[in-house]
């Protein structure tokens, strides 16, 4: 899905994606980033803080937005720039399901001089909207 910068037009959506998250997952990028926050492997410490169950991290949201952003560019190294609010935690159920996120996206901006793109990120988890001012700048060939 490489885009290339004389095929992109501002208003051109991205192709939606969603991607699984499980509690493997967390267990495994826990073990990557070193945060074993209890939040997110344990279901009685997350409900006695409020949340609604275990949650995944906010970071391998972002990270997973980052992810889907630079397969439609073709190139990892092609993202510029890419920032994130974080608006609603992901929660993950303890079953084989897991929870869905769904990322999409929009080209808002782009500069034809410096062959780049603006990106406007959606990611959804259910009907819940869990990055905000998703936003990506990418080089394109």
């Amino acid at each position: 899905m490489s885009a290339q910068f004389d095929q992109v037009s501002v208003g051109d959506e991205l192709p939606t994606t969603d991607i699984t998250v499980t509690r493997a997952d967390l267990i495994r990028y826990a073990g990557a980033s070193g945060d074993f926050n209890v939040i997110h492997w344990n279901e009685r410490v997350a409900t006695s803080v409020g949340l609604p169950g275990v949650i995944a991290h906010g970071m391998y949201t972002m990270a997973l937005g980052g992810r889907y952003v630079s397969e439609w560019v073709g190139d990892a190294g092609a993202v510029l720039e890419y920032g994130v609010r974080f608006t609603n935690p992901v929660p993950v159920p303890d079953d084989e399901t897991g929870a869905t996120l769904t990322f999409g996206g929009k080209v808002t901006k782009t500069d034809q001089e410096a062959r780049t793109a603006t990106v406007t990120l959606t990611a959804l988890s259910g009907e819940q909207k869990v990055l905000g001012k998703a936003i990506a700048v990418v080089r394109l060939p």
